[in-house]
């Protein structure tokens, strides 16, 4: 976490933002107000036209809830996006595509709430190169923001602070009505040439859980790979606190699992236990209820492809959220590590793309209650000087 002279180093924005963190109370052991917070600080705002978007940019979602940005503030309109390297998932996304996804969703974000203020923001991609074939300490992006009274309002920022990753069971008994998936389409659409397809037709659904499952079920029986998604789950309130980012499990049962020693890392990653059951059967379980899927496609795999991807992708769930609908990943199957290599071809010709275009993302659709907002850390911890 950024330091009180680094904070004080990046300007007078840093300083607001540190007495406003200062605010934030703990209610209770058993609470997660705290690592919610910054959602209500983006509705709330700063007081700093940056600080103001970059409270909406750090609500991106991300793979693993990793949040992977680091901030540098740089005079009085600028600012660097910078990837944090220690946050990389080197298992399950050994090039760094999905973590850059993530990094465009950040981007979209900064863009939407920057036009909401009155301010374009000008963004400068990967100016020092493209990196491969990792990610390195180079910069993501370079944004100026400039005052425009012009500047094109986006009317999905409204539901920027509604979006959410729904994780749970939809209603398999209702399809998404095909005249709603037209307008989900088209409300998403922005200026990068992301393709987005959806289906409810029954043969094809049914061929999507199939792969999914096979795809998640993959990925639990490499060892290497599950470890370090388990070691990534933060189990009941308190470890949730001390890390609000990774995969939260919380709930009365989670933390009586957790005391009772049924519920641990190290368990969710052996096979055979209730933990490692549990885990498998949960996923298996929401994947079958699914009614409709949904993909998104890029003409190539670049670095700004995935910048791109990742902008289509924060639009798909605000515009989801606008239309009442639930909307989860589910991509296991679009990873990159070597046993997974079957379930990635057989996706990209059953659903007819070809190199060098690029499938970035499966997602469920449906309807189901929305959960409460995911953990984030504080604005400040994301400052860099």
């Amino acid at each position: 976490m950024v330091s009180r002279r680094a904070l004080l180093m990046t300007g007078g924005a840093a300083i607001l933002i540190l007495g406003a963190a200062g605010s934030c109370t703990y209610q209770s052991a058993q609470r997660l107000d705290a690592v919610r917070e910054p959602w209500r600080e983006a509705e709330e705002g700063f007081g700093d036209v940056r600080l103001n978007a970059l409270a909406y940019a750090i609500l991106a979602p991300s793979p693993h809830n990793r949040q992977p940005w680091l901030i540098e503030l740089i005079g009085a309109d600028r600012l660097t996006l910078y990837c944090d390297l220690d946050r990389l998932l080197p298992e399950t996304d050994p090039p760094n595509r999905q973590i850059t996804i993530s990094l465009g969703a950040f981007l979209e974000l900064l863009r939407q709430a920057a036009a909401e203020q009155g301010y374009i923001a000008h963004v400068t991609r990967f100016p020092d190169g493209e990196p491969y074939p990792r990610l390195d300490p180079r910069p993501i992006a370079h944004v100026r923001l400039e005052a425009s009274p012009d500047v094109a309002r986006d009317p999905l920022v409204a539901h920027a602070l509604q979006r959410r990753t729904v994780r749970t069971p939809y209603d398999i008994d209702r399809p998404v009505e095909p005249a709603l998936l037209e307008t989900l389409t088209e409300v998403s659409k922005g200026e990068e040439a992301t393709g987005f397809s959806v289906t409810s037709a029954p043969e094809t659904v049914e061929w999507f859980r199939d792969v999914c499952k096979r795809g998640w079920a993959i990925e639990m029986s490499t060892p290497r790979v599950h470890h370090e998604s388990t070691k990534l789950t933060r189990i009941g309130s308190a470890d949730i606190r001390e890390n609000p980012d990774g995969i939260s499990v919380s709930g009365t049962m989670i933390e009586m699992m957790k005391a009772a020693g049924v519920l641990t890392q190290e368990k969710m990653s052996q096979p055979g236990t209730t933990a490692y059951k549990e885990t498998r059967a949960f996923y298996e379980k929401a994947i079958d209820a699914t009614p409709t899927f949904g993909w998104l496609v890029t003409g190539q795999n670049t670095r700004v492809d995935q910048l791109d991807a990742g902008a289509r992708w924060v639009r798909l769930q605000q515009a989801a959220a606008q239309l009442g609908l639930a909307t989860q990943p589910i991509s296991q199957v679009l990873e990159e590590f070597p046993e997974l290599a079957e379930c990635f071809t057989e996706v990209h010709e059953r659903l007819r793309i070809e190199a060098p275009a690029r499938i970035q993302g499966i997602f469920r659709l449906g309807y189901a209650p929305p959960p409460k907002a995911s953990p984030r850390w504080p604005l400040t911890s994301r400052l860099i000087s």
